[in-house]
């Protein structure tokens, strides 16, 4: 037993450690050359340390009193909203309710001839609950078949589709990349945005495959949970947060605006939260898809656009992405 609790007192500061390691080299203080040499005095610890203790306990006690003293720092570590951001996340979306009237604010619907090459347009848009049609789902897949980036989209009829994706908030210097986002390295950022701009960036020009579900939801839910995103958009005008890549991403975070609105209700937590390409796969077992007369393979296969879209030219993007693949 006293091995075994070393073991695994070992283990846990091990696994620790390699996170310290990570996060100083990462975010640490400095130019990328002061961050390496952080990161590596930090990783040199832990065996000098043991080296030179006259017990395991005196080590370990010393070790994590290093600990402590880096999650004291990591804990000091401040999103912020001063920065030079990358134009596809220059302004923060955010809007107010009066009535039954939605006023949003920085609605992004820039017009792209490439990837990178586009018309910045920002702008301000009014839609009515009264309109409100249901709620759609997209899942962009952009890396492997296990993970997929997750917009939301709110039909209101007349008043167009509101689409809204989380996702990182990135500076001019700045790429994305998954591991980074672990590691306090980019702000949160929920952008409102037109679905010729953001569903069309990924069909045409990313080239990703991407999917629509039509969500099997009531008006009363569907407006709730738009309340709820708007809560969160509204607070990081003023509180910025960290995008996390576990618990803050794009399918984490409508996990914990579901269950905002559904308190008495246990949503339940699943691995494919995490692994983001099998979320249409969660929702239609739980009936939350509203093409359930299909079988599931046939309903994705049906339920994919960017091939018939990467055709299209002129005309009203949402509603022809909607039709049936055979009209």
């Amino acid at each position: 037993m006293k091995f075994l609790l070393r073991g695994c007192l070992i283990l846990l500061l091990v696994l620790v450690w390699v996170w310290g390691g990570f996060a100083l080299y990462f975010s640490g203080p400095g130019s990328s050359l002061v961050k390496t040499l952080f990161a590596c005095a930090f990783a040199a610890l832990l065996p000098i340390t043991f080296l030179l203790s006259r017990s395991f306990f005196r080590g370990l006690f010393l070790c994590c009193f290093y600990v402590v003293v880096l999650f004291a720092w990591w804990n000091n570590l401040q999103p912020t909203n001063d920065k030079e951001w990358a134009a596809d996340v220059a302004r923060i979306s955010h809007g107010e309710i009066i009535g039954d009237k939605l006023i949003m604010q920085n609605v992004r619907d820039f017009r792209y001839t490439a990837e990178s090459t586009f018309e910045e347009r920002w702008q301000s848009r009014e839609y009515d609950f009264n309109n409100l049609q249901g709620l759609d789902l997209f899942l962009s897949y952009w890396a492997s078949d296990n993970i997929a980036h997750i917009i939301l989209s709110w039909d209101f009829g007349d008043d167009g589709h509101l689409a809204i994706s989380i996702e990182t908030r990135k500076d001019k210097t700045q790429e994305y990349s998954a591991i980074k986002g672990f590691f306090k390295q980019f702000e949160l950022s929920y952008i409102a945005a037109d679905e010729q701009d953001i569903i069309k960036l990924r069909t045409n020009y990313r080239k990703e495959r991407v999917y629509l579900y039509r969500l099997k939801t009531s008006k009363e839910n569907a407006r709730a949970l738009l309340d709820d995103y708007l809560k969160e958009m509204n607070r990081l005008v003023e509180e910025p947060s960290f995008y996390n890549a576990l618990t803050r991403n794009c399918a984490t975070s409508v996990h914990l605006h579901v269950e905002a609105i559904h308190p008495d209700e246990t949503v339940p937590l699943d691995w494919r939260l995490i692994f983001s390409g099998h979320l249409d796969e969660l929702m239609y077992e739980y009936q939350a898809i509203k093409e359930m007369d299909l079988p599931f393979e046939a309903l994705r296969k049906g339920s994919r656009v960017d091939l018939r879209m990467q055709g299209y030219s002129d005309g009203n993007f949402s509603e022809t992405m909607r039709q049936a693949p055979d009209e």
